[in-house]
Formats: C-alpha cells, structure tokens, sequence
C-alpha cells in the first residue's frame, strides 16, 4: 500500500509534469509532436502521452489535422474567468488605442518574478502588427511593461540590475523599451495601478511609429485612468 505522502509526492508530480505540457505547448506557439513534448519535458514518451491524454479529456490540449498536439479551446473559456473585471473594463481602451494608435495594445499583470499578458487587442486596419498573445510571458526585469510593473512595487524590492532604470520609470511616470523581448520590437508601457489588484501595466508594442515613446506614454496614461475609473480607481 502505498502511503500518503508518497500518494501526495507521486499526485504533485503528475500536476507539475501537466502543467508543464500546457506551457510548453504554449511557448512554442506552434503543434507538436507527444515526441516533441517528451523530450521538452525531459520524461519518456508513455508518459507524456498519459499526460496529454488526461488534458485532451479536459479539453485543454486538443489534436490538429496532423495528429500533433496543441491547446484546447477550453484553456480559452477558463482565462476569460481571470481577473474578468479587469479584462472588461480594459478592452474597451484596449481597443481604441489600438486602432487609433495602429499597434497591438495589451495589459501586462505580475506573476512572481514575470510579467504575463492577461488581455491584448491588434489593430483592425494596420499593414503588419505584432501578435502579443494572452498568456506569453517575460521576466519583470526585460521589457517596458516589466519596469513599468516594477515601479509600482517598494523600491527595496527592485532587482539591482535595473533598479535605476526602474527610479527613472517610476519619476518620468512610463518605460520605454526596443528589442529586450523580442529582437526588433519596441514597447512603452505605463503603470496600472489598481485596488485589489496585482500591479499590471497598460502598454504598446510595435515595429515602427511616426509617434515618440514620450506621445505614446500621454495616451497610455489616458487610457489607464480610464480604466481605474471603470473599475472605481
């Protein structure tokens, strides 16, 4: 028989390797192979496929024409039910900027050491935008939306490394960024400071403007004051 702390030990396992087969399939933004996901998940392949055939019931991972595997439109309905005030009340702004600005509009909430992307909005009309997608994720101390988060938090606990970036961002009011994320992309990000909530961030991130970080940051601001105001400050 066997007993409860290795029945707790062996149950914790199998919901860490599962979590992990969601986000694997998530940082590869493309199917995959159980091969595939095995030898990211460094386990054998009987396993993996026990794991994915338990997220497939669930409909978390589902199967593309090819067999490979990728996730599920029920991961969707589940992050509509996170920080759903939150989301609502930003997609509106979310929205607008984008299109009015002709860039991916998006807020960024904290998760430990990382900043997540909880809701974004692409420009309807723009020739190239840049895909920014709900649930993909960076460490706090790379990109604009991660020092505008950082900001928000006591200055003891900002990392060293960028501590005076972060003095800079938190005196000037927004953070700009070009290529720590992603190779070529720029962002500007603006404190999201709400009650009862985590710090976020209100940001841009595009190829190219015609507009400075400075004009895009004025926009950010009126935009996250109107999403304080929707949620009552």
């Amino acid at each position: 028989m066997v007993s409860d702390s290795r029945k707790t030990a062996s149950t914790s396992q199998t919901l860490s390797r599962g979590i992990r087969v969601l986000e694997v399939l998530a940082d590869a933004q493309e199917a995959l192979s159980v091969d595939q996901i095995a030898e990211r998940l460094e386990v054998h392949r009987s396993i993996a496929y026990r794991l994915i055939r338990t997220l497939e019931d669930h409909g978390l991972v589902a199967r593309d024409p090819a067999g490979r595997m990728e996730l599920g439109a029920r991961l969707a309905a589940l992050a509509a039910g996170i920080k759903h005030d939150l989301q609502a009340a930003a997609l509106p702004e979310l929205t607008t900027v984008a299109n009015e600005l002709g860039m991916t509009c998006f807020v960024a909430v904290l998760d430990r050491e990382e900043c997540v992307t909880l809701v974004s909005v692409e420009p309807r009309h723009a020739v190239a935008s840049v895909a920014q997608r709900p649930g993909s994720r960076h460490p706090f101390t790379a990109g604009a939306p991660g020092r505008a988060v950082l900001s928000q938090l006591p200055a003891e606990e900002w990392p060293e490394d960028v501590a005076e970036e972060v003095r800079d961002v938190a005196a000037r009011g927004y953070a700009d960024s070009h290529g720590e994320v992603i190779e070529n992309l720029s962002a500007v990000a603006v404190p999201l400071s709400l009650r009862g909530h985590n710090p976020a961030a209100l940001a841009v991130v595009y190829l190219s403007s015609a507009h400075t970080p400075a004009e895009l940051a004025e926009r950010l601001k009126a935009a996250a004051k109107a999403v304080r105001d929707a949620l009552g400050g």
